[in-house]
């Protein structure tokens, strides 16, 4: 079967109020599955709908949630020409929900294979196990995030959407070398699902810290392979379909960790799942979605600008010694950001904090941890 099996076609018509978009919108600038399958060798970012709900106990086919996302980024200005979007319809829904999980598993490996960063929108928080499973059948080791305000690790629900972590973080040959949940608030998870995790050496951020210093985001981003988004981390205000909580991220911070996210050159599949037009008012959860898709291309753009580590001279490096221990920090003279060296040689995400705590003579608490994980 070809990649074209799994999907179906969408209407551009459906999910435009007028019959053509502007030059200058990014509906005008997409090429999209309509009659027939869309050139990706040159995409830098691959679309795909999913309209899976059966894991937290809906329908199996809502693509309106897809599409309604699409008609809000569609309508916006096109801002980065240099950023190729290309949508290939929506997964089809199978007759099972594993069925679904394997269609998503198929579509999202496929693209990968091609080199290609997947963006899937729609579907349940559930569908993340299909996300991962795109890597675990070529056993690749990744690093992974989620963005929630729940830790989906509830063993006494039924449903997938409550309880998939379960097995994505202990499923053995289990192939995720390191997890991090941004966003969990406290009074939603049960502490001793915390000293788990963290017995685990695996990191949790609490809402509040994150936001604030969000920056700090950056590196654990930056290191990921996947992520994975539950509108569920967004404040109800900016997310009117977002029923579980009032509190949460603001649009402008969701849009910041997908611009997090596009920057890194890591990051190869995004999903952002939960939503459900019919809880929507006046499409402001899917314009919201539409303008984290926009953030993202932006970080894409912003991640063309950096430079390789072979090209050292468009990099500030330090050496230094903290704590009996020799190594060095580097800074980007085009983005700013920063990597630490490891005791390995490698390089790993961190920030200008890290290195003000290392020239103070201190462990930074980002290296000790990676340090334990080895």
């Amino acid at each position: 079967m070809s990649l074209i099996d799994f999907l179906e076609p969408v209407n551009r018509y459906e999910i435009s109020d007028d019959e053509a978009y502007k030059q200058t919108q990014i509906g005008q600038h997409i090429d999209l599955y309509e009659e027939h399958f869309p050139d990706i060798s040159q995409a830098d970012i691959v679309l795909v709908g999913c309209g899976e709900m059966r894991g937290a106990g809906l329908g199996s086919n809502n693509l309106n949630a897809p599409d309604a996302v699409r008609k809000a980024f569609y309508s916006l200005y096109h801002w980065h020409k240099e950023v190729q979007v290309v949508d290939i319809g929506n997964v089809r829904a199978g007759a099972t929900l594993k069925d679904t999980y394997a269609a998503v598993e198929t579509v999202t490996k496929e693209l990968l294979q091609q080199d290609k960063r997947v963006v899937i929108i729609g579907g349940s928080h559930d569908v993340t196990v299909a996300q991962y499973n795109a890597y675990a059948s070529q056993q690749q080791i990744i690093e992974a995030t989620c963005i929630d305000a729940r830790i989906d690790l509830d063993g006494d629900s039924v449903l997938p959407a409550d309880n998939f972590l379960l097995p994505m973080l202990t499923t053995s040959p289990n192939f995720i070398r390191h997890y991090n949940h941004i966003g969990f608030q406290s009074y939603f998870v049960h502490p001793h699902m915390l000293e788990t995790i963290d017995r685990l050496r695996f990191d949790c951020y609490r809402v509040g810290r994150v936001k604030e210093r969000l920056e700090e985001m950056e590196p654990p981003i930056r290191n990921s392979h996947m992520v994975s988004f539950d509108i569920a981390a967004l404040q109800h205000a900016a997310a009117p379909a977002n029923i579980l909580t009032p509190n949460g991220f603001n649009g402008e911070e969701a849009c910041t960790l997908m611009q997090y996210a596009g920057m890194s050159h890591n990051v190869s599949s995004i999903g952002i799942y939960g939503y459900q037009p019919r809880l929507d008012v006046h499409q402001l959860t899917a314009k919201q979605i539409s303008h984290m898709l926009w953030y993202l291309m932006d970080g894409i753009y912003k991640s063309k600008q950096e430079a390789p580590f072979e090209e050292s001279h468009h990099f500030n490096e330090f050496h230094m010694a903290f704590a009996e221990m020799d190594t060095a920090f580097l800074q980007s003279k085009k983005t700013g950001r920063w990597w630490m060296q490891m005791p390995d040689g490698s390089y790993a995400a961190c920030t200008y904090e890290d290195y003000l705590t290392a020239c103070r003579n201190d462990i930074p608490e980002r290296w000790l941890r990676m340090m334990e994980r080895v």
